[in-house]
Formats: C-alpha cells, structure tokens, sequence
C-alpha cells in the first residue's frame, strides 16, 4: 500500500473510513433517518473522476431497530467499481452502528434465486463473518421474514464488531495503494 495512504487499525471508526476512502479516491457517504425509533440507513460511495460530478459505484440499504441485535441489511449493488469498494461499504456499515446504535448484531438474507448464486452469497457473507441462522422457506411462520426480505433463502448473523474487523482488514487488502490510479470505466 503506498505511504500517501493512511493505514486503518483493526477496528476503525466512521471517520477513519472516511479519512481513508478520500486517500483512495473515493467519497463515502451515510444517509441516516430515524423515525419512531427506527433508523433507516443508505451508505454510498462514489468514485471522484477528473472531469465531471463523482460516479456513485457501490451502495448498501438497510435499518435498524433500537436493540443489540437490529442492525438488518437489505439490498447491497456495487457497479464497476475498484475492488475495495464493496469491503469498504461493509466498514462504514458496522462502524456507523458501532457509534450511532445499541447494535451489536446485524442480519442479512442470503437470498435463493439460483443455486449457483445462493452459494456464492453464502461464502461471501461467511467471509464477514456472518454465520446461518435459519432458512426461511414456504412455511407459514416464514411469511413474515419473507415480505419483510422480500424472499426465501438463509438469514445469517453476525457481529458487527468482527464485520468491521474483517471488511476493513480486506478493504486494505484489495486496495493495495491508491484506488484513484485505477480509472473508472464507463
């Protein structure tokens, strides 16, 4: 990694992500909103281009109830992208409920569209640390969990304490110097 990059600890905050994303060319973003105790949360990172407004490349939406373990993951979309991108939206993810909320714990479905990609999602989420909980099927006691992750697959767990550690680990890890080097392609 080049000397111009801050190095990150083993649990950095927020601002620590920040401060490092904008070393690598990239702007991190939180959108917050609490309402009726629920927070709703959208975590965007963009990549900073010469010419031209930053291109966003990489988002993650969820919630969180006010509760040790209601950190709950949605929808992540990360789009031509420089490597470390994904890794980092974890980071930002678990470091902003680490500061902002009771949470310790964060949920996320492993959704089953198809087979291939179920298994995929699952290594990926277990890389972070997230371990199987349940799978949620076509029992009726599933219908709940289902609307409210819009499907059938496995829910995991995880601390977000050991996401935070791990995603920012790996972060660093695929950035391997200064991600502004690496054009973005359009």
């Amino acid at each position: 990694m080049s000397s111009a990059v801050p190095a990150l600890g083993p649990l950095p905050s927020l601002g620590d992500l920040e401060r490092w994303a904008a070393a690598n060319g990239l702007l991190l973003r939180l959108q917050v909103d609490r309402r009726l105790g629920v927070w709703t949360l959208r975590v965007g990172v963009a990549c900073v281009r010469p010419e031209g407004p930053p291109a966003l490349v990489g988002e993650l939406k969820g919630w969180a109830l006010p509760t040790a373990a209601g950190l709950q993951l949605d929808t992540m979309r990360v789009v031509q992208a420089p490597p470390a991108v994904g890794p980092l939206i974890w980071a930002a993810t678990f470091a902003w409920a680490l500061e902002a909320t009771p949470c310790r714990r964060a949920r996320l479905l492993a959704i089953r569209d198809e087979e291939r990609q179920h298994r995929r999602l699952v290594r990926y989420f277990r890389r972070l640390g997230f371990t199987p909980q349940r799978e949620l099927a076509a029992r009726v006691g599933d219908l709940p969990l289902r609307l409210v992750w819009g499907g059938s697959g496995l829910l995991m767990s995880g601390r977000c304490s050991e996401g935070l550690r791990r995603s920012s680990r790996l972060a660093q890890r695929l950035a391997m110097g200064p991600m502004k080097s690496r054009p973005l392609q359009e």
